[in-house]
């Protein structure tokens, strides 16, 4: 039996080898405690930091971890379940936030993303450049990354809507997609959808399940994400335009309590992620270390785990996974919901908790 296991196992894509930082290495440094369920985290050029609460609120942080209020200005947000105020990021001077917002019947959400000025202690000018179509009734698997390609174009990660698989491998809904819009919501002319008939024209890739991570590689430009996969087979993906990820017809996972999903694990036309985690480790942010900080770790990838409440570190030989490190399993004990580099070369963790955190990675004994 245990041979016959370690033969499946060799098979997963992306199997890496175990590495490991010596943990006298790294030392954890809390910056700001007490926040609501913080979910995404994004730096000004001027050092400030912008956090979202998934209860609603929207709050700066100074270089020194002063918290500020909430800032006022914000839409109407459905806080229910995973839905709330999600992602943000900072681009040519104005604030883009994605969350979940209201549909017009009772119980009926979708993502949005909006963009606005941060004046003071307040958001102006609000515009909302993205809704996620058609709105749907569920709190779940709002996706909601943003990330910002080197041409300024924006890339938009929507999750399936859970019940709504199905519509992941279709292209006139937003449901399972990777989205990718100019700055101002506009659509870029060579998407690789425009034109095609009962295509959304938004639309930069399909067949995905619930994605909670995006970045964009720091020499090619390409976008990766990783996605949540059911029970077992989330998935770290080079996302390219046009292709279909598969889901719900192709997974490394298995229906909650176990059974069979879509046709195994591989089909022609479809593309097979880079690397998959089987048990899941229920993934969420994600960032390439570009730091000096940490010269060892140049051109890794760090991805959050909610499940294991572990910082993973992937050693990466062009698109191939070669190594896994699962760091800081009992310094946080807190689900990691975002990973950020700082413009100062250190990490920066978001932890998903009603007494939430942003951390600091620095080298220990650093003078």
């Amino acid at each position: 039996m245990k041979a016959l296991f370690w033969a499946w196992l060799a098979l997963l894509p992306g199997l890496a080898q175990a590495i490991t930082t010596e943990q006298a290495e790294v030392e954890v440094q809390t910056l700001v405690e007490g926040l609501d369920h913080p979910w995404g985290l994004a730096f000004m050029p001027d050092g400030r930091m912008l956090v979202t609460e998934r209860s609603g609120q929207l709050r700066l942080v100074d270089k020194d971890g002063k918290l500020s209020d909430p800032i006022k200005g914000l839409p109407r947000i459905a806080v229910a379940g995973q839905g709330g105020l999600l992602d943000v990021a900072w681009y040519q001077g104005q604030v883009y936030f994605s969350y979940a917002e209201p549909g017009p019947r009772a119980g009926t959400n979708s993502t949005a993303v909006a963009r606005a000025r941060l004046e003071g202690d307040r958001l102006t000018g609000l515009e909302v450049i993205f809704r996620q179509a058609p709105k749907y009734g569920s709190n779940a698997h709002f996706g909601s990354r943003l990330a910002f390609a080197p041409d300024g174009n924006l890339f938009i990660t929507l999750g399936e809507r859970y019940s709504a698989r199905d519509d992941a491998q279709r292209l006139d809904n937003h449901h399972g997609k990777v989205v990718r819009i100019a700055p101002d919501g506009s659509v870029p002319k060579d998407n690789p959808f425009v034109g095609k008939a009962g295509a959304l024209p938004e639309i930069w890739s399909y067949g995905h399940r619930n994605m909670q991570g995006a970045t964009i590689h720091p020499q090619t430009g390409a976008l990766w994400t990783h996605e949540h996969g059911p029970q077992g087979g989330d998935e770290v993906n080079l996302d390219q335009g046009g292709n279909n990820y598969g889901w719900p017809v192709v997974t490394f996972g298995e229906e909650y309590g176990g059974g069979k999903i879509g046709q195994g694990q591989h089909q022609d036309g479809m593309t097979d992620p880079l690397h998959v985690w089987v048990p899941s480790i229920a993934p969420s942010g994600m960032a390439f270390y570009t730091g000096d900080k940490f010269p060892q770790w140049r051109g890794d990838l760090f991805i959050g785990s909610l499940k294991f409440m572990q910082l993973v570190r992937l050693e990466l030989d062009g698109t191939q996974v070669v190594g896994e490190e699962r760091m800081l399993m009992v310094p946080i004990g807190q689900r990691i919901r975002d990973v950020v580099q700082g413009p100062d070369g250190y990490l920066y963790l978001v932890t998903d908790h009603s007494n939430g955190r942003i951390l600091r990675i620095k080298p220990a004994n650093e003078a």
